[in-house]
């Protein structure tokens, strides 16, 4: 309900505007009235003080003037109208009501959405046919479109990887038994993921792609070494007793040290350890069910299924392809031997290696979250300050009328008005907007490229344009998609430093969009008190901002209470009392004695302008600057450009941060090589003791630089960032890199042990021994990585820097380490000869009597 009164008429009655409002306060009333309890009956005593419509509102008697009754219809306007008339959204530009639905956390989005629509269905019958009920954006139809796109990448790894096994064992017997272990895996996944309440989303998929490559490793080491003895001449059942009982503690090896590079992510705090939490612990149980699986079920068939050697049969491209193997093995030998003569050299090269990844490390631009096209789009529109709710609307609609041109829109809301975030103020505006299926459009980023042109031409507005964030951080709604707040106790020194970093900011090379949430120019109207002549006419100041008040701050000053709702009854003066300076003179206050007093005669008004609002953050005024990136701009770039420009304009006095988005990036650069760094000291603790040894370790894990420059390089040469998926990838070559060289250094020291062998001959003859099931372990990761890089469907833009990461990485560091890890190896059997042969001599050397004294429990009695 809307009261719009006639300050003339008012001032010809002489009504004072808060009698208006005590008047409508005291007889529109719903209170409890009792009960009459008769001897018989009770009757529940109802009176109508409520008032329920406008015409009843305007027969409402004010007061008595010349005993004449004066209504409230006599003095303005009671209209049925909205409690805010100051907001307006549009869908399609047809004038609608825009309802967004948000989930419980925990619950299935997929779910939630699929009932909100059956209910939808439901609503349709009981609405107006006038009314029609539309979905401007389904936050699951990219969701679905992402799963299914990572279920087909799914099958086609598997496919890959099968295949990769085949080309290399050339029997559909030995291809089954190792390619057993994928289905087992994820099947075995699947029952723990069900126990443990997770669903099936993009990481966990992608984390069971991922899986798909690494889980038939421990299988083909396992059924390469049955086969390798099975050549050597035993029977099937002797040689998996034989090859599972040589490769067993390996495989043990390879499956404990990957899984623990998860056990770091585990305890990862923050966004990227909700994010990544349960893709750890799905790829992590798919790699433990691939170890259980190839201790157990491959040594079994491979002494069911396999045929003794000699007995099988083979066929022409057997032949052919057994011959290009063999060559490959003897260009490997002679090329090995080649190194291992000239070891100082690898060592050099390995140096340059390590020099070049922290170069790359420098070089290569670091993001956060890669940019998601998720079918829809925001943009927030912006007018000169002070800009009127009607010319606002003019404004909006042209904006509007330009969205709604554009073919690969499929429809959108606009909408002005309050309401908080980027929508706090009158001047601005918001358009979410809804795109067509991916196959009927351009990508969100290229819509973008090509509207901004268009809107920076309608005059009198300013168009910022977003793709949303895939997951939103921080609960501040901007303009653009990144933040940095400024914050001082004085706003003097406050404001002005901000204003000048926001004129430096625009300057920038990599920033676009920059703004701010500072408004100093907004048009007020300043009205002075003359409290002495106020206090001479009896009026004092409260009574002066509680007039203003009921007349231009739409004032509640009543409540209409319905069965179903309830609804303010609001007070304001006619609209055209409230365009422009000169009405002020029409206001009057009631004195205390009873008489009018002209707004005028107590006070002076004046023109000026000032801040819309004085913004906080953490209890002190705040300032906050925001910025979209350039397009092929890294966020990591902008961040140091924007503390760049800070330094130099800001004084000291100022605290600043980053929020939001960019400040979660900035944690996650920290606490990423932290985790790094964390679940290499893991793996060599779990390398230490597995091996017993402190050597070892370090051997095993030379290959990691090679994994990194190769990820680096990979990614700098694809110009893909190094986001928190990519970093994850690095993570997760830490526990690939090192398969190769426990297979190699496994056998190397069963050979010295057994056969007696020179450090350098063990290796040498371990890596020609283990070259094919390194070649096959590793061709098989690539394969299952590979489709992960190329993805190119809903959701890729997050999965293919990871892919990319480990296909490079893998790719790099597995060829050069065949070499590295040889030479490395007999460098550090030498020191780790030259460590046991000097605690060996300090025993020897410790004297007879300090023995006696320490450790007396071990000299006998005719010791002398």
């Amino acid at each position: 309900m809307r009261v719009q009164l006639d300050p003339t008429a008012l001032a010809y009655r002489k009504i004072g505007i808060d009698e208006v409002a005590n008047a409508i306060n005291n007889q529109n009333v719903n209170l409890p009235t009792g009960v009459l309890w008769g001897p018989n009956k009770a009757f529940t005593v109802q009176a109508n003080g409520q008032l329920q419509d406008a015409a009843s509102f305007s027969r409402m008697v004010v007061t008595y003037r010349n005993g004449a009754p004066v209504r409230l219809g006599d003095i303005g306007h009671v209209l049925d109208d909205v409690q805010s008339n100051k907001v307006a959204s549009w869908y399609n530009g047809a004038r609608a009501i825009v309802l967004a639905i948000q989930r419980q956390p925990g619950s299935n989005t997929v779910a939630v959405a699929s009932a909100v629509k059956d209910l939808v269905e439901k609503l349709r019958t009981q609405v107006p046919g006038s009314v029609q009920l539309t979905t401007l954006i389904d936050r699951t139809i990219p969701i679905e479109e992402s799963v299914r796109d990572v279920k087909m990448t799914l099958l086609l790894t598997l496919v890959l990887v099968v295949a990769v096994i085949f080309l290399f064992l050339r029997n559909v017997s030995a291809t089954i038994i190792p390619s057993l272990a994928l289905p087992i895996s994820v099947v075995g996944t699947f029952a723990v993921m069900y126990l443990l309440d997770y669903s099936l989303d993009n990481l966990s998929l992608m984390a069971l792609t991922l899986a798909v490559g690494f889980v038939v490793d421990d299988a083909i080491v396992m059924l390469e070494n049955i086969v390798r003895h099975m050549e050597m001449g035993k029977p099937p059942l002797k040689a998996a007793y034989d090859g599972s009982a040589e490769v067993g503690f390996t495989i043990l090896s390879m499956t404990i040290s990957l899984v623990a590079v998860f056990i770091p992510i585990l305890f990862l705090g923050g966004i990227i350890g909700r994010l990544f939490h349960e893709f750890a612990v799905v790829i992590a149980v798919a790699i433990l069910m691939s170890g259980v699986v190839s201790l157990t079920l491959t040594p079994m068939l491979s002494s069911r299924v396999l045929r003794a050697h000699g007995q099988e049969t083979h066929g022409r491209l057997y032949n052919i392809t057994e011959r290009g193997w063999e060559k490959v093995l003897a260009r490997y030998a002679s090329s090995l031997n080649w190194v291992m003569a000239h070891r100082r050299s690898m060592l050099v090269f390995s140096a340059g290696i390590l020099v070049g990844t922290a170069v790359l490390f420098a070089l290569v631009p670091k993001g956060f979250i890669p940019s998601q096209d998720n079918g829809n789009m925001s943009v927030t529109t912006e007018a000169a300050q002070g800009t009127s709710f009607l010319d606002m609307i003019a404004h909006q609609r042209e904006v509007a009328s330009i969205v709604q041109q554009d073919p690969n829109i499929a429809g959108f809301m606009s909408a002005i008005g309050g309401g908080g975030g980027a929508n706090q103020s009158l001047n601005q505006g918001r358009l979410i907007i809804g795109l067509k299926p991916r196959g009927e459009r351009k990508s969100v980023d290229e819509i973008i490229a090509e509207l901004r042109p268009k809107l920076s031409r309608v005059p009198g507005m300013v168009v910022f344009m977003q793709n949303p964030p895939a997951i939103q951080i921080g609960g501040r709604v901007a303009k653009s998609l990144y933040q940095f707040t400024m914050q001082s106790s004085d706003i003097a020194t406050l404001y002005p430093a901000a204003q000048k970093l926001i004129d430096e900011a625009k300057k920038s090379m990599l920033l676009q969009d920059v703004t701010s949430d500072l408004q100093l120019g907004n048009p007020q109207a300043s009205i002075e008190i003359d409290r002495e002549r106020a206090a001479s006419l009896g009026v004092s100041a409260s009574q002066i901002e509680l007039a203003l008040y009921d007349a231009y701050g739409s004032r509640q000053v009543s409540t209409i209470y319905t069965p179903n709702n309830e609804y303010w009854v609001v007070m304001e003066l006619l609209p055209q009392y409230q365009q422009d300076l000169s009405a002020l003179s029409l206001l009057h206050i009631q004195a205390n004695t009873g008489t009018l007093v002209p707004l005028s005669a107590v006070a002076t008004v004046n023109q000026s302008t000032g801040p819309v609002a004085v913004n906080h953050a953490g209890q002190l005024p705040s300032v906050t600057l925001s910025f979209n990136l350039r397009p092929g701009v890294a966020l990591g770039d902008a961040v140091t450009e924007v503390q760049h420009v800070a330094r130099n304009v800001l004084p000291s006095s100022i605290a600043t941060n980053f929020s939001g988005t960019a400040q979660a990036f900035q944690a996650a650069q920290a606490g990423l090589l932290a985790l790094l760094v964390i679940a290499i000291f893991v793996i060599y603790v779990v390398l230490g003791v597995l091996y017993e040894s402190f050597i070892h370790p370090i051997t095993i894990l030379s290959g990691l630089p090679f994994a990194a420059f190769g990820a680096l390089l990979t990614l700098l040469i694809f110009h893909v960032d190094l986001s928190v998926y990519a970093f994850v990838g690095i993570v997760l070559l830490v526990g690939l890199v090192k398969k190769n060289a426990i297979m190699m250094i496994d056998f190397a020291l069963e050979s010295e042990r057994k056969e007696g062998r020179e450090p350098a001959d063990a290796i040498v003859h371990a890596s020609l021994v283990r070259f094919r099931p390194i070649m096959m372990t590793t061709v098989a990761a690539l394969m299952g990585t590979l489709p992960i890089a190329l993805s190119m469907g809903a959701g890729a833009e997050s999965r293919r820097p990871l892919g990319i990461a480990v296909v490079g990485g893998l790719a790099f560091s597995q060829l050069i380490t065949l070499y590295v890890t040889p030479v490395v190896y007999t460098y550090l059997a030498g020191v780790s000869v030259k460590i046991d042969r000097w605690l060996a001599r300090s025993v020897e050397e410790e004297p007879l009597e300090e023995v006696k004294r320490e450790r007396p429990q071990l000299v006998g009695v005719g010791d002398d």
